[in-house]
């Protein structure tokens, strides 16, 4: 028996989001990544509104983090 990892693991994604958040912080609005990841965040915000156990704080960081997640791995 081989010790392998699996293939499904991504290694590279923390420092691939922490280079995107930090590009998204110096350029601003005119970054690509920024207008989605602000129209998750919104979205989760009005879903976290919607469910009664999430809350919208919960809601805005979950989908502003989903959709830096598909910006990244799409």
């Amino acid at each position: 028996m081989t010790e392998r990892e699996p293939n499904h693991q991504d290694h590279d994604l923390l420092p691939d989001a922490t280079a995107e958040m930090k590009a998204m912080a110096r350029e601003g609005m005119k970054h690509p990544s920024t207008k989605p990841v602000l129209t998750g965040a919104a979205v989760g915000a009005v879903a976290g509104i919607v469910l009664p156990v999430v809350g919208p704080i919960i809601g805005g960081v979950a989908g502003a983090g989903f959709m830096l997640y598909k910006r990244l791995r799409p």
